[in-house]
């Protein structure tokens, strides 16, 4: 049986990747808000809450919960070799200058136990933690994006899509995924089909599973036309599918994936930004000719149509009121996780999408998010699918 079975957006979820988010959160400051790509700084007792309230919503409908740090864990409880590796790969990653302080960050680390490791390793390492003045805080920044397990990897089929992360906040948050899918015994002999080292950007939220011919591919802020391509060739080389859709949205922090105004909830459904709606531009890679990128006629609710043949509904974050659409969008109204086909997590601050979900005959499963949501993600970019059944 293979570990990661991802051929929709929609089908019966079986197994999901989660990871609660930590320290990593308090260590966040009004002066660091940018650098970490961060728009407020969220109360970590009521996040965990809300997080746990998330993965209960999982557990509820009988989907298998996995945390990543608990999954890393294993990895380096089974060799103190790759522990060792571990440690190394992380502090080349951090960018540490001083061979001093990388070799006092190496004795720092090795002397946690693994599941304390991969937690310091996630909220960051201080000066102060090795006894050390500086006039910075950090020598290795907190990840407080990881809780954002949909962009660091990407379920595809039976293989993944390790990442390459646009922003250096978030470049480290790869590693993790690199050593599961390298070492761990249930997810070892999986499919990578790119990998964090490769040249060029791409992340988890701009990419969306149609079915096992077709994938739709975001090209956003964070991933570039360079490496939607470099993924469409190995996917055409190495798999059964048969096109890469494009949609192409404006490079803006609002919209900075894919599926902030986009996502699919039902077999003919999907919500959408409608202020971004006109804006999408649509093109396609197709596998007899690789090299080419075609411009698609027609609007999205089209495309669609055609390639899922369908008719295929949008449905309106916030509505038609364009204040309710903008704010709802804001708070990733958009943005929810199909658990089956027509049945749905989302944030129960957006009220009005979430209304007319419900008169569309989408089932809603809401989650509290007045922490969560700060961090400018949703449900959907918050869990990373590793099996759905198919349709």
């Amino acid at each position: 049986m293979n570990s990661i079975n991802v051929n929709s957006e929609i089908g019966k979820l079986k197994t999901v990747l989660l990871y609660e988010p930590g320290d990593e959160i308090n260590n966040l400051t009004p002066n660091t808000l940018d650098e970490l790509l961060f728009d407020d700084i969220p109360w970590l007792p009521i996040a965990k809450k809300e997080h746990n309230a998330f993965a209960k919503a999982f557990k509820d409908n009988n989907v298998e919960v996995l945390y990543l740090n608990k999954l890393v864990e294993e990895v380096l409880e089974s060799s103190t070799t790759i522990k060792e590796q571990f440690i190394d790969d992380f502090i080349k990653l951090s960018d540490i200058k001083d061979n001093k302080i990388k070799a006092s960050v190496k004795n720092y680390l090795l002397k946690y136990k693994n599941d304390g490791l991969v937690r310091k390793m996630i909220s960051g390492i201080k000066y102060k933690d090795l006894d050390l003045d500086n006039k910075n805080i950090f020598i290795t920044n907190p990840m407080p994006n990881l809780y954002f397990q949909r962009d660091p990897f990407s379920s595809i089929g039976n293989g993944v899509c390790i990442n390459k992360m646009h922003f250096k906040a978030r470049q480290r948050e790869t590693l993790f995924a690199t050593y599961l899918f390298k070492y761990h015994p249930r997810f070892n002999s999986t499919p990578i089909y790119y990998d964090s080292s490769d040249n060029y950007d791409i992340e988890g939220g701009d990419i969306c599973v149609l079915d096992n011919k077709s994938i739709l591919i975001g090209h956003s802020q964070r991933t570039s036309l360079e490496g939607i391509k470099t993924l469409a060739k190995r996917l055409f080389n190495n798999t059964n599918y048969e096109q890469v859709l494009i949609f192409s949205i404006p490079s803006k922090r609002t919209f900075m994936h894919l599926d902030t105004v986009f996502s699919q909830v039902d077999y003919d459904k999907f919500t959408v930004h409608k202020g971004c709606c006109d804006l999408i531009k649509v093109s396609k890679i197709i596998k007899s000719k690789p090299e080419k990128i075609t411009k698609v006629k027609g609007n999205i609710e089209q495309v669609l149509s055609d390639i899922l043949k369908k008719k295929i509904k949008l449905i309106n974050c916030g509505g038609e009121d364009n204040i309710n659409s903008e704010r709802e969008q804001w708070s990733d109204g958009s943005n929810c996780i199909s658990i089956a086909p027509g049945v749905v997590i989302c944030y129960e601050r957006n009220e009005i999408t979430n209304k007319i979900l419900k008169d569309n005959g989408i089932k809603v499963i809401t989650i509290p998010s007045s922490e969560l949501s700060r961090g400018r993600g949703g449900p959907r970019c918050m869990a990373m699918p590793l099996y759905r059944e198919d349709l």
